[in-house]
């Protein structure tokens, strides 16, 4: 129902990331190659990124390929971590800025890729909307997102029928699940990439299997298998 990214490395302009790349996200908001659910990616965007150790963002509920601010500006942006988005809606779900990823609980930037029924996650007053996304996404800042694996099989335990596609950075670490969507890994001599899908056919790109948890610094990127509950 998304597309995202992340980058944990030397510091990089989010352009070099989100615009520049052939199959970028800027492309993937309306021509995404590996997406099995939805044909485009129009209903908001997020970047987010550290500065200093501070996360910060900048969300929209409109297109990426509309908003001229973004190719102005994100050249200047630089960081050594980033987590971008570009949101597909479920239906029924709020179209806002603030239901679009990434969200925060101040220390970690975190994109769900992916549906949920929201019967079977708990209403929070710090959820950022009221859509599924944002929901989970305060589940898992309340839980820790050293539980994030079993947080997981938990709500797929609650909805067999959910997608639960997590990226997530707080500046030194990247942590994402696969979950029913798809995932690759792209090591670079300047850091790593976590993407739904390739942002260009470089050959080091590789596919994350299904139903595992990744675990990314700089210099390592480790795998574990989940399991359901």
């Amino acid at each position: 129902m998304c597309r995202h990214l992340g980058w944990l490395g030397e510091p990089v302009s989010v352009a070099s990331l989100v615009l520049e790349p052939a199959n970028s996200l800027v492309v993937q908001s309306y021509s995404p190659r590996r997406q099995k659910h939805g044909l485009m990616n129009a209903d908001g965007w997020g970047v987010g990124f550290f500065d200093g150790g501070v996360a910060r963002r900048w969300r929209s509920a409109t297109p990426m390929w509309g908003d001229a601010s973004l190719a102005s500006v994100a050249p200047a942006l630089r960081s050594g971590c980033i987590v971008a988005a570009v949101r597909s809606a479920s239906i029924g779900m709020p179209i806002e800025a603030t239901a679009a990823a990434p969200f925060t609980d101040g220390d970690w930037l975190l994109s769900h890729n992916g549906l949920v029924d929201r019967a079977v996650l708990p209403l929070s007053a710090t959820a950022e909307s009221t859509n599924d996304s944002a929901l989970l996404a305060a589940l898992i800042f309340d839980r820790g997102l050293d539980s994030l694996g079993h947080t997981i099989a938990e709500v797929a335990a609650a909805d067999p029928d959910a997608r639960l596609n997590i990226l997530a950075g707080n500046g030194s670490r990247l942590l994402a699940t696969t979950w029913g969507d798809t995932l690759s890994v792209l090591h670079r001599p300047d850091g790593v990439v976590l993407a739904s899908e390739p942002y260009d056919d470089h050959p080091g790109w590789e596919e994350i299997p299904d139903r595992h948890l990744v675990d990314a610094t700089r210099s390592r990127v480790q795998l574990v298998a989940l399991k359901g509950i």
